[in-house]
């Protein structure tokens, strides 16, 4: 049996149910309680180091960090295949997946994180927040956990972050323009490694931002009518859940729009 550490809102955990799910496989499910810090207990610690999710425990084994874990998955259970045939189109699904890995991942954190993350620590004194936010293990995620505690969407990294995610929908849209999919004609991993960062758009109402694009709207369509969509994201938000974030969407939207206008 294989298990998943996970949570429903992360999108690297989300990445790795869609090829768990893209690929068939039997799984359990363990939530881990990300506002509390479940991540960071000595448990978890021992699964996972960085204190992140995901976590795959294959067979007792602890394979950490979402990209490698769906390579993992791909390499292990090749059938049905999410890698392209091609090598050069290889090398294509696996630059979108550094780029999430690297750029865009921060970026959805720095507009996610205020929004839905932050409202426990701010119900707690300074010390207390200090001393939560000096659990965190890398210093970057501690440091920039801070900034955003202090100066939520005035935060530096909030513009850099819209900086990001416009240059990426601009970029896939190009790539669409010639192609179905990011990495060829057949879905692969980098659409099940993007696909979670339009669900962050989305949930938040801020469509807009993609739909201005009709090849990536249509890229995005096609992803969320795919099964492993449905079952292993769409799932996990009720229509109480997307009208409670799209309610915390509406004031960051306006900041975001801010910022894209003054990037223009």
């Amino acid at each position: 049996m294989l298990t998943l550490y996970t949570h429903p809102m992360s999108p690297c955990a989300q990445k790795v149910r869609i090829v768990l799910t893209e690929k068939g496989l039997d799984w359990e499910k363990y939530d881990v309680n990300l506002p509390e810090k479940e991540n960071l207990t000595p448990d978890y610690l021992k699964l996972n180091p960085l204190g992140v999710v995901p976590t795959l425990v294959d067979d007792g084994k602890p394979v950490i960090e979402s990209s490698i874990i769906c390579e993992y998955l791909d390499d292990k259970f090749p059938s049905p295949g999410l890698k392209p045939k091609d090598p050069y189109l290889v090398s294509q699904m696996r630059f979108w997946m550094k780029h999430i890995d690297n750029k865009l991942h921060p970026s959805c954190g720095a507009l996610q994180w205020p929004l839905v993350m932050a409202h426990k620590l701010k119900q707690m004194s300074e010390a207390e927040q200090n001393a939560m936010i000096d659990r965190v293990i890398e210093k970057s995620r501690r440091e920039r956990q801070r900034r955003l505690l202090k100066h939520g969407y005035d935060a530096p990294d909030v513009k850099d972050a819209v900086t990001t995610y416009e240059k990426t929908i601009v970029d896939m849209e190009k790539v669409l323009s010639e192609q179905t999919w990011l990495a060829g004609n057949e879905f692969s991993l980098a659409d099940a490694a993007m696909a979670p960062y339009f669900q962050s758009l989305y949930q938040f109402g801020w469509e807009d931002w993609y739909l201005s694009r009709p090849k990536v709207a249509d890229w995005y369509q096609r992803v969320t009518m795919r099964d492993s969509y449905i079952n292993s994201v769409a799932a996990d938000f009720s229509e109480e859940k997307l009208a409670e974030l799209n309610a915390k969407g509406e004031s960051a939207w306006i900041k975001i729009q801010e910022y894209l206008k003054a990037g223009t």
